[in-house]
């Protein structure tokens, strides 16, 4: 059950589990970043940054939120000792389908106060800067007050309203980038509005609560809003206000959120950015900004950040993973593939370029049929380089695992190739000239490290201990390594 109603409750839970760091005195400029990457490297604690050099001391940043899959399962309402592993297979089995059904019957609550309400700035009185935004990465080309946010439009066909999280880069006093790749539901929104000569209402929260943090970063179907998912995960509706200028669904327990509007063909500079990929590949490139119409913000507001960074060093790349992972279980099942025994995307593939099932074949294609749901299922589709499909006999969630199985069961020719997929702006592999913009549509892979179906069951032997022996050994002999034996 989630037992928190806003961030500041879910920083309570936190430190009653441990799992909470308070820094004092940092610098906004890299330090911030750094001292994120590093925690998410060890999938440390959320890290809670305060007395920020330059800043009111009460004025604080919040990072590594999900750095563990402890703190996940406590966003997630979850038992908190749970393993990864039991966490996917819990979330992909049921809980994510029932939480969709569910959603309709949780539509956002309008309500007429709130914390966010503290403090509401208009018009030319709004400046941006009174807030400890971190330039989180060396190469960046400015600071970033959206890395952790929740930017929420409404699309103008359906009335659906969607919560993504995208970069914003912070350009002035109050005017805020709003970076969204094509395809995605903020992307499909805005240009609806620029298609009709209309501008594009938008809110970004910067301060937002970890749950609607954790949906603004899935890929959830165009149908269900962010809000109504949250609600059904809940179980009570979600609280919001509604903008004054935009009339869009503000949560009324944000920390921090601007409301204003996008402008067709009206565009700033933005970029560089450290990449989820790792690299710093976008560039600098002309994009539309939001100029904000109105402020929100608490009394002693949390900003709320994710710089992303390579592979493990990403704070929020395990959990990222690990919800991604059980999306695309969750979807692959519904699209009628048998025998799924786990599902990984891992963080060293930002959670996207790198696809991991592991199946228990039944018929001649089955692993064909997987590879190719995986690939083109709703959560699975973006930015995706390899999709490997193992037999169930592979630690799906163990690299070296899958990567002896890649070795072993398959040949160079064991690969099917998918043109023209969909991907990113920034794909590091791909030239950027002035001449010749970046082709965002690349190549995937799909790897069969499985044993051949026809013969599968006269394949050499495998020369490993059983599971139930290694169960044994582990269990009884475990305390003589001084905790440094693990069981996979």
């Amino acid at each position: 059950m989630v037992n928190f109603r806003d961030t500041r409750e879910w920083l309570d839970r936190a430190r009653e589990m441990g799992e909470l760091t308070v820094i004092k005195g940092a610098d906004t400029k890299y330090e911030i970043g750094t001292i994120a990457q590093l925690s998410g490297r060890n999938q440390g604690p959320a890290v809670l940054f305060q007395e920020i050099k330059g800043y009111p001391a009460d004025f604080r940043i919040l990072t590594n939120l999900m750095a563990n899959i402890k703190c996940l399962n406590l966003t997630l309402g979850l038992p908190i000792d749970r393993s990864l592993r039991d966490t996917i297979e819990t979330l992909a089995n049921g809980m994510i389908a029932g939480w969709e059904d569910k959603s309709k019957d949780y539509p956002p609550r309008v309500v007429d106060s709130g914390p966010i309400l503290e403090n509401v700035v208009e018009g030319q009185d709004i400046d941006l800067n009174i807030f400890p935004v971190p330039t989180w990465h060396e190469l960046d080309g400015g600071p970033y007050i959206g890395t952790a946010d929740s930017v929420i439009t409404r699309d103008p066909d359906t009335g659906v309203v969607n919560a993504g999280t995208y970069r914003s880069q912070l350009h002035d006093r109050n005017s805020v980038g709003m970076m969204v790749t094509h395809g995605h539901h903020g992307y499909i929104h805005r240009q609806k509005y620029f298609a009709r000569g209309e501008r594009c209402p938008v809110v970004m929260v910067f301060g937002v609560e970890p749950l609607l943090w954790t949906l603004s970063t899935t890929s959830i179907s165009p149908d269900i809003s962010e809000l109504n998912y949250a609600g059904a995960i809940r179980g009570e509706p979600v609280p919001v206000i509604k903008g004054r200028v935009t009339g869009l669904p503000i949560p009324a327990n944000a920390e921090i959120a601007i409301e204003g509007f996008a402008e067709p063909g009206v565009t700033k500079k933005e970029g560089r950015f450290g990449e989820w990929q790792g690299y710093y590949a976008g560039g600098v490139t002309e994009q539309p900004f939001v100029k904000a119409s109105t402020l929100y913000y608490r009394n002693a507001p949390i900003l709320t950040g994710a710089p992303p960074a390579k592979g493990a060093y990403n704070p929020y790349g395990l959990a990222r993973s690990t919800w991604r992972s059980a999306h695309v279980w969750n979807e692959i099942v519904k699209a009628g593939v048998p025998g799924v025994k786990g599902v990984w995307l891992p963080p060293c593939g930002g959670s996207w370029y790198l696809q991991i099932v592991s199946i228990e074949q039944r018929y001649g294609g089955h692993a064909t049929h997987a590879g190719h749901a995986v690939a083109h299922s709703r959560s699975g589709a973006f930015s995706a380089r390899y999709t490997i499909v193992v037999d169930d006999d592979v630690n799906p969630y163990d690299l070296e695992d899958v990567m002896w199985a890649v070795c072993t069961r398959s040949l160079p020719t064991d690969t099917d190739i998918i043109k023209k997929g969909w991907g990113s702006h920034s794909e590091p592999l791909f030239r950027r000239t002035s001449s010749a913009p970046v082709d965002s549509t690349p190549p995937r892979a799909i790897v069969y490290a499985v044993k051949p179906y026809e013969w599968r069951n006269e394949f050499a032997p495998v020369n490993l201990a059983s599971e139930e022996m290694r169960r044994q050994a582990f269990a009884k002999w475990k305390d003589a390594f001084n905790g440094r034996l693990q069981i996979f």
